[in-house]
């Protein structure tokens, strides 16, 4: 089978109407793979904001866009489960790592969170991609948050706190993400010093409204403030939700009711202006 690094040897795509027909019966993992050989991918911004001042960005998540021929960008629900035990979701976790360092170093006052999986830990490309990123600019390692699923890390539990503890050493903070999903990484907290909780956008719906949810939620947030991790509401969607939720003692909330992720970031967007008139 050939490697993911031997498509970047491809030629160009075929026709539109070629493409169109192969599109109809062509595996997604096949376009996802041939999409990353060609580098079509991108990152989206998403603004994760303080609750007690929604128009305060405390960061950023750098959510990876894959395309694919058309441009068109491949819904992540159809491929990431299919990915994640492949070499194709190690090289995403690389390519997404990579543009976010950029992005860290261009913005000298940009705090970014990326996503990775715990499996891509031990996979060499991902650690050289790292270290090439933090030797750009000396402050990057304290603005780069690294972001692991719940369901990922409680995978290989020991190798995930060694990492973490040696990545903290450095400066680099770790948030947990879909915190509460598993209900498994609840006895690991103490071990792991997670900095961050993301609360999983199913105990977030209708929250103003579900008494389930309220309740369940209080819990996450009052485990995350017993711990001394900042937790944040994922999935804020209504201005209702995001009232409760100011109420209810978040740090932080993230949504489309917020921001939608934007691939031309706020910090780019002046720039972007100024080409404009130049």
């Amino acid at each position: 089978m050939p490697k993911i690094d031997d498509f970047y040897n491809t030629k160009n795509p075929s026709s539109p109407l070629d493409y169109a027909q192969k599109k109809r019966k062509e595996p997604i993992i096949d376009t996802v793979t041939r999409a990353i050989a060609r580098r079509n991918v991108m990152l989206a911004y998403q603004p994760i904001v303080h609750a007690s001042n929604p128009l305060k960005p405390a960061f950023y998540e750098g959510l990876i866009r894959i395309m694919d021929d058309t441009r068109e960008i491949i819904p992540a629900r159809d491929f990431i489960s299919i990915v994640e035990t492949l070499e194709t979701g190690r090289i995403i976790d690389c390519l997404a790592l990579e543009m976010g360092l950029n992005a860290l170093s261009e913005c000298p006052t940009l705090r970014l969170a990326i996503n990775m999986s715990a499996r891509s830990i031990g996979y060499p490309r991902w650690m050289e991609t790292l270290e090439k990123g933090l030797s750009m600019d000396g402050t990057i390692a304290e603005r780069l948050i690294l972001e692991i699923t719940e369901d990922s890390a409680m995978m290989m539990p020991e190798l995930v706190k060694v990492f973490m503890a040696n990545l903290h050493k450095r400066g680099i903070s770790f948030a947990l993400d879909d915190f509460g999903a598993g209900f498994t990484a609840f006895r690991f907290l103490k071990q792991f010093h997670f900095d961050i909780v993301k609360i999983d956008g199913q105990f977030i719906r209708d929250i103003n409204e579900d008494p389930d949810n309220q309740v369940l939620t209080t819990a996450l947030v009052a485990i995350a403030n017993q711990f001394d991790m900042l937790s944040v509401a994922e999935c804020v969607e209504t201005p209702e939700e995001m009232s409760f939720l100011q109420n209810l003692g978040l740090d932080c909330l993230q949504g489309y009711v917020i921001g939608r992720p934007e691939t031309v970031p706020v910090w780019r967007e002046h720039e972007t202006t100024l080409q404009q008139y130049i």
